[in-house]
Order: structure tokens, then C-alpha cells, then sequence
């Protein structure tokens, strides 16, 4: 009979302890360590060799048999840009996000176009019945003969329904569901979601098989579960937005096969989700045009350029010695060292103002190329004065108050263009650039925040 052993798994940092204690002395959480009951050594299972019996022994790098970059389509153009152009044959890909945020509507709804393409489609839940499955794939439009589903948790059946299937792309809905037999901790845990990780991470790079899998996150918002959980898959994307706005953005922030951070953009719709090919058109439909502490400013999101508003509100505080500074979609911390540079390089009194910035739209930015954005959003609302509503405003600013260059500043100009602004102000370059000529809009050059603001106001 194999001898089980029992460890103590911290479930929110994976410290291991062989005795059960109040704190955790990895992450000094307490009462977060929990009894997990594992089988022997000698009992434990092996993984299959990753590349075949042939390649058991270490090889020389040109004689490795490569195979071409046939990417499988998902049909969703937005959820394959984030992936880099696809699903990588025996890659492996984690998508996180809120409850409720529509995760399972992205998988279901673009598997659905990925088995009418001819692909054999396994999706595998363990939160739903097949019934509940088709009750939804019916709302979407994701009906077909080649998505084959089931409900199971245990990861052995589920590997071997996979093997006498021979699916063309494997769907786990979540990770956090599915359990080994050889652990008797409960599924979800610290130990569990490591197993099954990587008997799944064996399974696909063995037989050359894309899965994709749903991951929950807590309440800090990043995926529950061991950390080595991201270091083992191949591809991270976290699913994004606002409870009260439409729009869900699909961010890349790990991809071994493709350019990271890239973007992909969404709207929910009673229908399910709809790409959106054009994200800064809808991010600037409702902007008010030439209001004091709006403007509009250039992100650059993996490959993707993206115009939008960037608002800033300075009125008096009405809470003695203490002023509020509040920023949404932007990170706060910036934001202050902003403001304490308009402080001391342009003498503007900010003592005593409760000031907010807002990204509109629900999204997050945090490159420095939009930092000259937010500066003009804060003092256009301080001054009372409106910016060009047809302007364009990108650069870093340093603590001197200079403002320095940013990068694909050609790609920021052309989408720029493409949306009829006039105007573009941006960092002085050390070398005049001869592609700048190529553009109709006016391009206007500045070397410090002072400059720009005399532009500007």
C-alpha cells in the first residue's frame, strides 16, 4: 500500500510547512495554510518525454525537427491579435479575469467560429452541465457538430477523452475546477492547480495540441493559484473592464510566441461579444469638444496606436489641510510626481485643489508617452482654458520638466491622421526625422513642459 504523506500548502503563497502554524512565514498570511495529503514518491505519476522516445537526449539546436508557424485561427480577429496571430500548436495559454466579465463567452463564442472553420473543438467545463453549455452557445451563434463538450473535473479522464478524441484545440473551463488522484487536497488548492497544470503542460507539447485555459483571480486581481502557474504556460492574458461600461479589453502580458502588451478590444452585446476593429473611434464618440481639462493623447498598446481622452478636474478642496488626489485608469503615484513637477518647474499652485483624472472609456494606460497628456488635462482644468479639441498630445516628462521622446512616434502620427486630428505635439527629436514630412498634419515640437503649455493655452 503507498504511504501518503502530509504537508501544509499556504494557499496564498505555496509555502510548504510540515506542521500546521497560525502565520505563514513565506508571505505572513494568517490561517492560510491548509493540510494537503500527497501519495509517495515511488507512487507518483510520471510525465510522458515532452518531444518523443527519438529526442530523450540532449541535441544539437539545428538538428531539432521544427515545424512551420501554422497558427490555428480562432475567427475572432481581436482574440487573435492578442494571442500574436493565433493558437501555436502545442502551446498553452491562460485567461484570467473578474467573475462575470465574459471569460467563458470569449472562449465559447470563438471556439464556436474555430469548429465551423472544420476544427475539432474539445471544451471541457467543470462549473457547467452540456446542457447549460448549448443553452448558451445558442444565445451566441456557436452551434456546431465539430465543438464536442464535457463535464468533468477528474484531469486523467479528461486527458484521455482528449487522446481517443484527437481535438484539434483543447478548452479547460477553469483550472481551478479540475483535480489529480494523486493528491486528496480539495480542487483549487495551491497543490492541485499546480498538478494539473502540468500534466496538461505534458499532454499538449507531447502530441502538438493548443489548449487554452480559464483561470480565476482574487480579489488582489491576479490569477489565483501558484505563481509557477503563469511561468508554466506559454501565453497570459488577463480579461479586462468596467462593471459600468460595454467595453472588455483582452491584454497580453506574457507571450512567448508573439509581441507583448498587446491589446484586443471588445463589446458586450446581448449577442455576446463584438470586435471592435477600430478601438479609438469608440473611445472618442462621446468626447466634449474643447473643454476645459480634456485632451487627447497617444497610447501605444503592444502594435496597436490608441487616440484617447484623457480627463483632469482641479476645483477647490473642501477638506482643510488635506486635498484629495484621485486618478482612474492611470496610475496615482504618477500622477502626483506630475503634479509636483508643474509645481516646481511652472510655479502653478496646486496647494489646496482636489484634483482627478479619469481615462475614458474604462481603460487602463500606464506607458510615459501619455505623461504630457495627463500634465495638459491637469492644468487645462486649473487655468480654465480648453485645448484644441482637433490636438494631439504625446511625450514623457522628466523631472526637470524636459519632454522626452517616445517610441513608434511615426505609428502615433498616422493614427492620428487616420482620425482627422490637425495637429500633433510632440517631443523634440535630436535628429530631424525626413519621415515626419510625409504627413498633412501640423507637427509641432517641444523641448520642455513649459513650451508645450505655451502652445497649448
Amino acid at each position: 500500500m503507498a504511504k501518503s504523506l502530509s504537508v501544509f500548502v499556504c494557499q496564498a503563497c505555496g509555502h510548504q510547512a510540515p506542521k500546521w502554524m497560525g502565520k505563514c512565514p513565506g508571505c505572513e498570511g494568517w490561517n492560510t495554510l491548509v493540510e494537503e495529503v500527497e501519495k509517495s514518491p515511488a507512487s507518483a505519476w510520471k510525465p510522458a518525454p515532452m518531444y518523443g522516445e527519438e529526442n530523450k537526449g540532449a541535441v544539437p539546436l539545428d538538428r531539432v525537427e521544427s515545424f512551420e508557424d501554422d497558427r490555428s485561427t480562432t475567427g475572432v480577429g481581436e482574440f487573435d491579435r492578442a494571442l500574436g496571430g493565433g493558437l501555436v500548436r502545442g502551446s498553452l495559454v491562460l485567461l484570467g479575469g473578474e467573475p462575470g466579465i465574459g471569460k467563458s463567452t470569449l472562449l465559447l463564442q470563438s471556439m464556436g467560429k474555430a469548429a465551423e472553420s472544420g476544427q475539432k473543438v474539445l471544451y471541457v467545463s467543470g462549473e457547467e452541465s452540456p446542457a447549460q453549455i448549448k443553452l448558451r452557445a445558442e444565445r451566441l451563434g456557436a452551434l456546431s457538430g465539430n465543438m464536442y463538450v464535457c463535464s468533468e473535473i477528474n484531469i486523467e479522464e479528461v486527458l484521455r477523452t482528449a487522446d481517443a478524441l484527437k481535438p484539434a484545440i483543447l478548452v479547460l473551463d477553469s483550472i481551478q475546477t479540475f483535480y489529480t488522484s494523486d493528491l486528496q487536497s480539495a480542487p483549487g488548492s495551491i497543490g492541485q492547480v499546480r498538478e494539473v497544470a502540468f500534466r496538461v503542460l505534458q499532454h499538449v507539447k507531447n502530441r502538438g495540441l493548443p489548449a487554452l485555459l480559464i483561470g480565476h483571480i482574487t480579489k488582489d486581481g491576479v490569477i489565483a493559484g501558484p505563481k509557477s502557474l503563469e511561468h508554466i504556460v506559454d501565453t497570459v492574458i488577463y480579461f479586462e473592464g468596467e462593471r459600468g461600461h460595454g467595453y472588455r479589453i483582452l491584454r497580453t502580458i506574457k507571450n512567448r510566441f508573439g509581441p507583448t502588451p498587446e491589446l484586443g478590444v471588445f463589446e458586450m452585446q446581448s449577442g455576446g461579444l463584438v470586435p471592435v476593429e477600430n478601438p479609438s473611434e469608440l473611445f472618442l464618440s462621446d468626447r466634449p469638444f474643447e473643454s476645459p481639462g480634456s485632451v487627447i493623447v497617444s497610447s501605444l498598446e503592444g502594435s496597436r496606436p490608441l487616440l484617447i481622452e484623457v480627463q483632469g478636474l482641479v476645483s477647490a478642496s473642501t477638506t482643510l489641510g488635506m486635498a484629495r488626489r484621485m486618478a482612474t485608469g492611470f496610475d496615482p503615484n504618477r500622477m502626483s510626481l506630475l503634479i509636483a513637477i508643474m509645481e516646481k518647474r511652472l510655479g502653478l499652485m496646486f496647494q489646496g485643489e482636489d484634483i482627478f483624472l479619469n481615462i475614458a472609456g474604462g481603460i487602463k494606460v500606464s506607458e510615459p508617452a501619455v505623461d504630457l497628456g495627463v500634465a495638459a488635462a491637469i492644468a487645462g482644468s486649473f487655468k480654465n482654458q480648453p485645448i484644441d479639441g482637433k490636438t494631439v498630445v504625446m511625450g514623457e516628462v522628466g523631472l526637470t520638466g524636459e519632454v522626452r521622446s517616445v517610441m513608434q512616434l511615426d505609428t502615433r502620427i498616422a493614427e492620428a491622421q487616420k482620425l482627422g486630428f490637425t495637429r500633433c505635439v510632440i517631443p523634440q527629436l535630436a535628429r530631424q526625422e525626413k519621415s515626419l514630412r510625409q504627413y498633412s498634419i501640423q507637427i509641432q515640437q517641444v523641448k520642455t513642459l513649459s513650451e508645450a503649455f505655451d502652445l497649448l493655452f
